[in-house]
């Protein structure tokens, strides 16, 4: 039995190993929180008008999120970044931006990295104040999105392809969500994993991870993404499971289209925002280092996604 222990104490040095480089690269990552707050203030502004799906307003942080892309390298997946769909008698459209994996055989394997830009437009009146900003729902997880896309299109080694997806409908019932899952799976696109972001504009409390993952017991993402990371970044929160969070956002059209882990990155806990849809869910009431901190922190573990030889996130 001697042998395999020390195999073992092998293996375990050699873990040790990646989690400690895991945490160099960690300390090396730098977010701006002050660009990610300049970004926030835009997409959450009165000049948007609550970004109801259909709306000049939902137009104007197309355009402003699209520019980015470009300005960053970020290509659109389709003809145009916009990837339009009907919701009734409503004009909806997806942002889609696109990185093309380095690696010849990886690249036709796909990560999708995606959250809801969409909000309800207008909401109960308080203090005169009718505008649904919407600042943690969702422009903070938009937000963060658009951060990992100018972080990975810039640094430029991501062996699997990416497409970055700022879903629109989603407060109209997942609608943007649903089109693309099921765009993408009549196109026959391999997908890996799907990563959503959502509500991570405010820290939680009294918690020894970080953020929550939606779907925790589905799949072995938490577990892998926390060995990647070196770090307890992602956890199980009771209350996203008896609310059955995993369903309710936008990850779930592609789990069930694909049957891959696809899960919500979230920091939201019901007891620490009082603004849920809500007029005064404003970018006063987020905390810019905190949504930084949040991507800085995710950015290991994405990255092991993107670039492992093998597929080592599972269904349980």
């Amino acid at each position: 039995m001697r042998k395999p222990l020390k195999n073992l104490g092998i293996l375990a040095l050699g873990l040790a190993g990646v989690l400690s480089c895991n945490a160099q690269e960690s300390a090396a990552i730098h977010i701006s929180a002050d660009e990610m707050k300049t970004n926030l203030e835009y997409l959450a502004s009165d000049d948007l008008m609550g970004r109801k799906t259909g709306t000049e307003g939902i137009d104007k942080a197309a355009d402003f999120i699209t520019t980015i892309f470009e300005e960053n390298g970020v290509k659109p997946y389709y003809d145009t970044y916009r990837d339009y769909f009907k919701i009734g008698d409503v004009d909806a459209f997806n942002i889609v931006g696109y990185l093309e994996g380095n690696d010849p055989e990886l690249k036709d394997e796909f990560v999708v990295i995606g959250a809801h830009y969409d909000h309800i437009g207008v909401g109960k009146e308080v203090d005169g104040d009718t505008i649904a900003n919407g600042a943690n729902d969702n422009a903070a997880g938009t937000t963060a999105v658009v951060e990992l896309a100018k972080y990975f299109a810039n640094i430029k080694d991501n062996k699997r392809s990416v497409l970055f997806i700022l879903f629109s409908g989603e407060e109209m019932g997942l609608k943007g969500s649903y089109h693309s899952a099921k765009r993408l799976k009549e196109e026959g696109i391999d997908i890996y994993t799907m990563i959503n972001l959502e509500m991570i504009g405010v820290p939680m409390t009294d918690k020894d991870y970080l953020a929550y993952v939606t779907g925790f017991e589905e799949t072995n993402l938490a577990e892998k993404f926390n060995e990647y990371t070196g770090k307890n970044t992602l956890g199980f929160f009771e209350g996203a499971k008896q609310m059955n969070l995993f369903k309710r956002s936008d990850n779930y059209p592609f789990y069930a289209e694909f049957n891959v882990p696809a899960q919500t990155i979230c920091t939201f806990d019901f007891t620490n925002y009082p603004y849920y849809h809500h007029v005064k869910d404003e970018v006063s009431e987020m905390n810019p280092e905190h949504m930084a901190n949040v991507v800085k922190a995710i950015i290991p573990g994405i990255h092991q996604i993107l670039n492992t030889p093998e597929k080592e996130i599972k269904m349980n």
